[in-house]
């Protein structure tokens, strides 16, 4: 297996932007990696992803590809700013008990791991569609690859940034137009009846102190405040008063 990087790739530190994607801000690796809107992929959406690449399986998914294509990090504590310090760590991801955060490998974009697993996986979302939809013509993986690049540069000159994991969940889910397979609605129909538990992640980002906690709002105090000031502005509803004589 060929060596990814230099051992100065150890940590980084990554805050949760306004379009609800982590970005790195700073990164131990300066000399090979530039942090400018460098996106990460967290574990509630590689949770995500791992389920798309589970169903690629029978199709001739290698999990070496997969596991080859990204470094993974944990958390290891919170920092000023409300920022997230990661850790490196050597686990494989698709085996991982823990939930980790990824970093694609794309030091070489066009010929490194990561372009490597992007061009597995969209061989394989090929296959799928022409194994699972009747076409009059065998869809190409130029023709799926020339619809997404025509919407990536429309959110280019719209001004969103690309991420990692809009760029993979895009060719794991793709579907042409006027086409639907079944597995896609299933998963729609899923959707709609449970939702998802990300309560372990939750539970690794977010804790709330007994301070905090005794300033969040009590609704029963609220209410009760609410019934008293009804109470005093109830009008008299009884007969004028005796005047004195």
């Amino acid at each position: 297996m060929t060596k990814k990087t230099g051992p100065s790739l150890e940590w980084c530190v990554v805050r949760l932007s306004d379009d609800e994607n982590w970005w790195v801000d700073e990164i131990s690796d300066k000399e090979n990696w530039d942090a400018d809107d460098l996106g990460i992929i967290d574990p509630k959406q590689f949770l995500h992803i791992n389920e798309l690449l589970d169903s690629m399986s029978e199709f001739g998914l290698d999990s070496q590809i997969v596991d080859d294509a990204f470094f993974t990090f944990e958390i290891k504590e919170e920092v000023k700013g409300g920022k997230i310090k990661l850790v490196r760590v050597r686990d494989s991801l698709l085996k991982a008990e823990d939930m980790l955060f990824a970093l694609p490998d794309v030091l070489d974009e066009e010929k490194g791991p990561y372009a490597d697993f992007l061009n597995h996986v969209s061989q394989i979302r090929v296959t799928m569609l022409n194994e699972l939809i009747e076409f009059a013509e065998p869809y190409t993986q130029e023709e799926m690859e020339e619809v997404l690049s025509e919407k990536h540069n429309n959110d280019f000159l719209e001004g969103r940034r690309s991420h990692f994991s809009d760029e993979l969940i895009a060719i794991l889910e793709f579907v042409p137009d006027g086409f639907a397979i079944d597995a896609d609605l299933e998963g729609d129909d899923k959707d709609e009846d449970v939702e998802d538990d990300y309560s372990d992640l939750e539970a690794d980002l977010v804790e709330v102190s007994d301070k905090e906690e005794k300033l969040l709002p009590d609704e029963d105090l609220k209410w009760d405040e609410e019934e008293e000031k009804e109470e005093e502005a109830t009008p008299y509803e009884g007969g004028a008063p005796d005047e004195e004589s």
